[in-house]
């Protein structure tokens, strides 16, 4: 598996570069992030997936581990391929995304260009349940009752949690940087999640 690439950029076309490393030169069709970040010269570092299909094998690029945590998130989604999965990370800002499936902003979400409406809700409802059931850290399945849910701190930075937690995080380091995100004096869903995700990991 390639999981990394670090090279000179031999040339740019259509979101794919060939990226040169040690004489070998690896296509990749990267993210709007990618793109943005590195242009079509110079030097580039992505973190990538190799898809392997019957007819044929891609490498994919992103710009950071947690672009690339939310691509395997959303190809696990029945009808989500890799190609729809790059598709919806270069229409949409990462933090902007996971922001969309964690309030079930299914209407924002349907917004990219090739996304449905019936794969915008399958994404949503897929994902916030595996993510508001599952702490990532233990693997374990979180049971709550509904006092305990009403009374929680954790019931109510519910969304942030589930948007961070698709980003990667685990959900002791969402509950850390949310509380201090909210030291700070932020209240906007938003800037929580960008926060949070930029000093906690």
């Amino acid at each position: 598996m390639i999981g990394y690439i670090k090279g000179k950029i031999l040339q740019s076309s259509n979101g794919t570069l060939l990226i040169e490393n040690n004489g070998i030169g690896y296509e990749v069709a990267c993210s709007s992030a990618v793109i943005k970040k590195y242009g079509s010269t110079g030097q580039a570092e992505v973190y990538t997936y190799l898809a392997v299909r019957e007819d044929g094998i891609s490498l994919y690029g992103f710009v950071s581990t947690e672009e690339k945590e939310m691509f395997l998130k959303l190809i696990t989604v029945s009808g989500v391929g890799p190609k729809m999965g790059i598709t919806i990370l270069s229409n949409m800002e990462l933090g902007e995304l996971a922001l969309k499936i964690a309030t079930s902003n299914v209407k924002g979400l349907a917004t990219i260009k090739g996304l449905g409406r019936k794969t915008a809700e399958k994404i949503i409802v897929e994902l916030r349940e595996k993510f508001s059931a599952i702490d990532t850290e233990t693997g374990e399945v979180s049971v709550v009752t509904k006092k305990q849910q009403k009374d929680s701190t954790e019931e109510e930075n519910k969304d942030a949690i589930i948007a961070l937690m698709s980003l990667g995080l685990t959900r002791a380091e969402c509950i850390n940087g949310i509380k201090l995100a909210k030291e700070k004096g932020m209240t906007e869903l938003s800037e929580i999640i960008k926060f949070a995700l930029k000093n906690i990991k």
